[in-house]
This record gives structure tokens, C-alpha cells and sequence, in this order.
């Protein structure tokens, strides 16, 4: 009769944690404690726990949280290299902040994600700060707080308001610059285009330009200290609508033309309004979005106006 051999698993420490690296490569997301359980269940807990806590000592784990529980992922050599020498509560703020991105995190949302104590957590984010790993931005929705990022990060826009913003100030001038040059160069090609003695439906689609034209434009001027972007140049353009100087149009382009997305281009041109607006349209009221909620003591007030206010300072 042939014997049959059972094949025993291993329970050398140095296996289990290679096997717990390599269900977190098969999960890049991360893995609970029970898919370990799961593939390994002749492991006893306590060598379970021993294994990923020699990981997470090493830096060669991440701890997070999330609805379900604890999560454990496998990090990078190069975050690895960062956190070297720090403890567990440190690794874990700082993978927090890292998994935050360039939009960055509050130390509110820090708090709630790792349950550290505050003081605990202000004094973990001044030694990564001290250490150059990560660094406090001033947010332009709340003046007041800062959101914590990495230290090699660009903060998003939504953080630091894009170009438009300089120290959290809104630079309303160079605003009005680049208005009044996208203007400026919309009506020279309207005016070449009457210029041309073409068909009027010639002379009218050559007077159109694309969001790239314009940006081109703007930036062969080199009014602007920082890098403009089509998105900037648009928002500008679009301002230029509300105010009834500009008409856009939608056209379809080849994919790969430049300035189109999703086979789609945006083109522009200036327009002369044929009669003068009225003088109610001209005030605050006759533009402005939410009139319809606007009433004394109410949110939005009248009295409270700062649009009003400077409309009437002449």
C-alpha cells in the first residue's frame, strides 16, 4: 500500500511574512487580518501578529484604516527609506498625509483617520516638518487652517487658488489685464477679419480664434509671472462672456488637433453688442445670480452688499 505524504505548511517566521508580502502585491489596495487567516490558517495568531509587527518595525508595511478595520499594504523602497528610524504613530500620520495627495489633509481628518490624540498628532506633524517630509499649506477656502501635504508636493489648485491667487490674496489687477488683452486680441482678429472684403460668412468664421491662439497669445506677451495654463485662459474667456464681449462656439475637431477635447473644440470671437444695455442691467442686481434670494435680514442682503457698495463709491 503507497503511503500518502500530507504536505505540511511552513510556520518559519521568515515564510510567513515573504507570504504576507506577497498577498499584499496580489492586493495593492491592502489586506485585513482575515485574508491572512484565510490563506494561512495552520498560522496561530500570536505568530501572525509577531510577523506583521516585525513588518511594520522594518517599514515594510503600511497600516491604514478604513470602515472595515485595520488594512495593512506593502510600501514602497523609497517611503520606506523616508520614515526610517521613526515609530509606528509616526508612519502612520505620515501615511495618512502621503495617501492625501496634493489636495493635502486637515489635522481634524488626521485625527479622526489615525485616533492619536491631538497633542499627540501636533507634535508628530512638527518632527516630520522639522525633518523636511512633509509641509503645512495655507488653504484659500479657510484662511485660517492649514492642510499638511508632502514636502516635494505642488499643492493642487483648489488649495492655493491657482494663478489668481498670490499669498491668499485674489490678484484682481492681473486679472483685468489678462481680460482686457484676451479682448484685445479677439477684436484685432475680428478686425482683420472685416479687413479681409471676403463673404460675410467668411469674414465671420475667420474671426474666430481657439483657446490656444489666445493662450499662445498671452504667453508670447509675458505679462504673467506664473505658468498660464488653456484651462486659466478659458476661465478668462468666459468671464468675457457674462460680460457680453465674447460669443463661443463648439466645433468638431480630428482627435490629436491641438486645443480639442474629446473631439470637441471651443472657438471665440468679439462681438460689438448691437444696442447699449440698460441701466438696470448694468447694476449689481440686473447680473447677479442669486437676486431671487436676496432680501433685508435675510443671508444675502441688500444692505449687506459688497457689489452694491462699490457700485455706488463713484
Amino acid at each position: 500500500m503507497t503511503e500518502v505524504k500530507v504536505k505540511k505548511e511552513s510556520t518559519d517566521p521568515v515564510d510567513i511574512e515573504n507570504r504576507i508580502k506577497e498577498l499584499c502585491l496580489q492586493f495593492p489596495h491592502g489586506i485585513t487580518d482575515q485574508v491572512i487567516q484565510n490563506d494561512m490558517p495552520h498560522v496561530e495568531v500570536q505568530q501572525r501578529a509577531m510577523a506583521i509587527n516585525r513588518l511594520l518595525s522594518v517599514g515594510q508595511l503600511d497600516l491604514l484604516k478604513n470602515s472595515n478595520g485595520l488594512l495593512y499594504r506593502l510600501k514602497d523602497a523609497q517611503s520606506a527609506s523616508k520614515v526610517k528610524g521613526s515609530d509606528n504613530q509616526e508612519k502612520l500620520v505620515y501615511q495618512i498625509i502621503e495617501d492625501a495627495g496634493n489636495k493635502g489633509i486637515w489635522t481634524r481628518d488626521i485625527r479622526y483617520k489615525s485616533n492619536l490624540p491631538l497633542t499627540e498628532i501636533n507634535k508628530i506633524l512638527k518632527n516630520l516638518e522639522s525633518k523636511k517630509l512633509i509641509k503645512a499649506v495655507k488653504s484659500v477656502a479657510a484662511s485660517k487652517k492649514k492642510v499638511y501635504m508632502l514636502y516635494n508636493l505642488q499643492p493642487d489648485r483648489s488649495v492655493t487658488g491657482g494663478a489668481w491667487y498670490s499669498d491668499q490674496d485674489f490678484e484682481s489687477e492681473f486679472v483685468e489685464v489678462l481680460n482686457q488683452q484676451c479682448f484685445k486680441f479677439l477684436q484685432s482678429k475680428a478686425e482683420a477679419a472685416r479687413d479681409s472684403k471676403q463673404s460675410p460668412m467668411v469674414q465671420r468664421n475667420s474671426s474666430f480664434a481657439t483657446s490656444h491662439e489666445v493662450w499662445k497669445y498671452i504667453c508670447e506677451l509675458g505679462i504673467s509671472k506664473v505658468d498660464l495654463s488653456m484651462e486659466d485662459i478659458e476661465t478668462i474667456l468666459n468671464t468675457l462672456i457674462f460680460d457680453g464681449k465674447v460669443e463661443m462656439t463648439i466645433i468638431a475637431a480630428k482627435e490629436g488637433t491641438v486645443g480639442s477635447v474629446d473631439g470637441q473644440m471651443k472657438l471665440y470671437r468679439g462681438v460689438n453688442p448691437i444696442i447699449q444695455p440698460t441701466g438696470l442691467v448694468k447694476t449689481p442686481c440686473g447680473l447677479c445670480p442669486v437676486f431671487d434670494d436676496c432680501h433685508e435680514g435675510g443671508e444675502i442682503s441688500p444692505s449687506s452688499c459688497v457689489y452694491m457698495a462699490e457700485w455706488l463709491d463713484f
